[in-house]
């Protein structure tokens, strides 16, 4: 699980996201965040923070 921060017009809000979810992950010029069941998020992070944060919240719970 990963916290990110949904974009959307009021404000932007913090949320946590199944990294395992993931289909895709595109920068256009948003970075926006395809899920396994069709649903997206646009976030305000860059493809590469996010990939970061993957990859963290593995390291962190395959090296326990």
């Amino acid at each position: 699980m990963i916290e990110l921060t949904k974009l959307n017009r009021r404000n932007d809000e913090k949320f946590i996201l199944n990294c395992e979810l993931i289909e895709t992950i595109e920068e256009k010029p948003d970075t926006t965040i395809k899920l396994l069941n069709g649903k997206y998020y646009v976030v305000g992070e860059s493809s590469g923070e996010v990939l970061s944060k993957i990859i963290a919240f593995k390291r962190k719970i395959f090296t326990r």
